[in-house]
C-alpha cells in the first residue's frame, strides 16, 4: 500500500491582508489612535465603494438604534464596544478580499435565540428592510437582562 498522496496546494500561513489585520491590532493595543467616532468615520472614508457606503449607513443605523455602543477600530475594522467590549464590527468586503461585506457580532452580543443563531450577516446592498433588521439586531445585542 503506497502513502497518501499529499495536497499540491501549500499552506503558506497568513495572507498579506491577515498579517495587515494582526499588526493593526496591535498598533490599536499600543495605544495607537483607534477610538472615536472621527476615527471610525476616517476609517470608511478611506474605504472604496461599495464598503464606503454600506459602511456609513451602517454606522449612522448603530449610533441612532445603540447610542451606548463605543465606535473603535479592531485588527483595524470598524468595530462598537460597551463596556470597552467589541460588541459588533464591520468588516469590508476588499478587506479580505471576499465578495461581500460582512456585520459580525461578538459573544459579548446578547442575541441568544434557542441553541443556535446567527453572528454574522453578508451585506451586498442596505435596503431600509436591512436597516431595520440591524437596528432590530443592535438593540437586542446591548440589551439589558
Amino acid at each position: 500500500m503506497s502513502p497518501p498522496k499529499k495536497s499540491a496546494k501549500k499552506s503558506k500561513g497568513f495572507t498579506a491582508e491577515e498579517r495587515a489585520a494582526m499588526r493593526d491590532r496591535v498598533q490599536e493595543m499600543k495605544g495607537g489612535k483607534s477610538e472615536g467616532e472621527g476615527v471610525v468615520l476616517a476609517k470608511f472614508a478611506a474605504m472604496a465603494e461599495p464598503d464606503r457606503t454600506l459602511g456609513k449607513r451602517l454606522h449612522a443605523v448603530i449610533k441612532a438604534n445603540a447610542p451606548g455602543l463605543e465606535p473603535k477600530l479592531w485588527y483595524g475594522m470598524p468595530a462598537y464596544a460597551k463596556d470597552d467590549k467589541i460588541v459588533c464590527h464591520f468588516q469590508s468586503a476588499s478587506k479580505f478580499k471576499t465578495r461581500y461585506a460582512t456585520l459580525g457580532f461578538s459573544d459579548k452580543a446578547k442575541l441568544d435565540d434557542g441553541t443556535m443563531w446567527p453572528v454574522a450577516f453578508a451585506l451586498k446592498e442596505f435596503t431600509a428592510a436591512d436597516e431595520a433588521k440591524v437596528a432590530a439586531l443592535v438593540k437586542k445585542a446591548i440589551r439589558e437582562d
